[in-house]
């Protein structure tokens, strides 16, 4: 099986007599070459995903899913709670750095500016401008501008428009 190699003339130490020694390194040279076993250690489908079926959709890692406006909500929350820490921690050096100054005036002086900011981002966030309304007409035209009669009532209100 294995080609003839030429005999050592020196003795082989640890008392293995020398076709001891070449047995041992013929076993060691065929399990070298030994075929590995066929197990396959990984598989890869290669079949196509199907664009729509009954499988639910999986959360990806990060965010949850969810609307635009929760997610823009969420980035507001986050961000109103970073500026809230940053203030609090300068008003709390303030404090500790003077020993002597009062609570109640470092929470004045550093929370009237945030509950502004809060409040004009609030408006410039709402604020539109109003609609041009261009009105084109040709020939006779009856034009009526009616305002609904509306009632609201209660703390969670329901509009009825009447005529």
């Amino acid at each position: 099986m294995y080609p003839e190699t030429s005999r050592q003339t020196a003795p082989v130490s640890g008392g293995l007599s020398e076709q001891m020694a070449e047995s041992e390194a013929r076993r060691i040279i065929a399990d070298a070459y030994r075929p590995a076993l066929e197990v396959p250690t990984a598989h890869r489908d290669e079949t196509p995903v199907p664009a729509y079926g009954t499988t639910p959709p999986v959360p990806q890692p990060g965010r949850p899913p969810m609307s635009q406006g929760a997610t823009d909500a969420s980035v507001l929350m986050l961000a109103g709670g970073a500026t809230t820490t940053l203030i609090g921690g300068t008003a709390a050096v303030v404090m500790y750095a003077s020993q002597y100054a009062d609570p109640i005036v470092c929470a004045l002086v550093f929370g009237a500016p945030t509950a502004l900011v809060l409040a004009l981002a609030r408006l410039a966030k709402r604020a539109r401008p109003a609609p041009d309304i261009h009105q084109h007409f040709t020939g006779p035209v009856h034009q009526e501008q009616h305002h609904t009669h509306t009632t609201t009532r209660g703390v969670w209100a329901k509009t009825n428009n009447q005529h």
